[in-house]
């Protein structure tokens, strides 16, 4: 990888996302139907997708206006969803630094949950790979126009089939998230994080709003955010 090109490299990260654009693709199919029999124009659905972009954030905001609620409601529940990016970012963050502002804002708005976890896998192997960033560009842009496509997909078809969502494509959603958590837990505050994420959705579930979720994904977020800096701070002190 050390001899890759940036364009090969670019390929190389949208190959080797194949596999979540799969999994992902139910995923779209769904938001795309539940828009579609939302309060919303169907156009307002594929330019969420398209400006947003984030998909647990896209269904609970579509689920909220469905339901009602206030902005500040739908505003605080997609913030608090996409507080799991910090972590993200964080752990990404020393592989990118060095690049230019335009790279970093443009790669942190197309970072998902898939990406996330091949470019993890990618920096673990290959943490000074030179082309790493165009790599991860590939990877983003491959999950982007895939969740676009989906989206639309799920919203021609939503249309047309109202009950699409029941039809046992949320199943593909769990699984695809086992396969991009299961292999993060094998660090200590990965591993904390998901069990207190877990106990706190299981204790809290019957809240309504999805409030259980959003106080999980606190309480996960927190957690992890906080062994994280505990451990670069030891790490620093024996470095000093």
């Amino acid at each position: 990888m050390h001899n890759a090109t940036p364009s090969t490299s670019f390929v190389a990260g949208a190959r080797d996302t194949l596999p979540m654009l799969v999994g992902a693709a139910p995923f779209g199919v769904i938001f795309g139907s539940l828009a579609a029999t939302a309060h919303i124009a169907p156009w307002q659905g594929q330019l969420m997708s398209l400006g947003v972009y984030a998909g647990s954030s896209q269904f609970i905001a579509v689920g909220l206006m469905a339901a009602n609620a206030s902005m500040l409601v739908i505003w605080l529940a997609t913030f608090i969803v996409n507080l799991r990016h910090m972590l993200y970012a964080a752990t990404l963050l020393p592989h990118v630094r060095h690049l230019p502002r335009r790279w970093r804002w443009s790669l942190g708005f197309f970072l998902t949950d898939e990406t996330f976890a091949v470019m993890d896998r990618y920096y673990r192997q290959h943490a000074t790979a030179p082309n790493g960033h165009w790599y991860f560009l590939g990877s983003c842009l491959a999950m982007y126009v895939n969740w676009q496509c989906w989206t639309l997909v799920g919203l021609l078809f939503g249309a047309a089939f109202p009950q699409l969502q029941t039809l046992g494509l949320d199943y593909a959603m769990v699984v695809t998230f086992i396969a991009i958590v299961v292999p993060q837990v094998f660090k200590k505050p990965q591993f904390a994080a998901a069990s207190i994420a877990g106990t706190v959705a299981y204790l809290l579930q019957g809240l309504p709003y999805k409030l259980g979720l959003l106080a999980a994904i606190a309480a996960g977020v927190g957690v992890g955010l906080l062994l994280s800096q505990t451990k670069l701070q030891n790490l620093a002190k024996e470095g000093a």
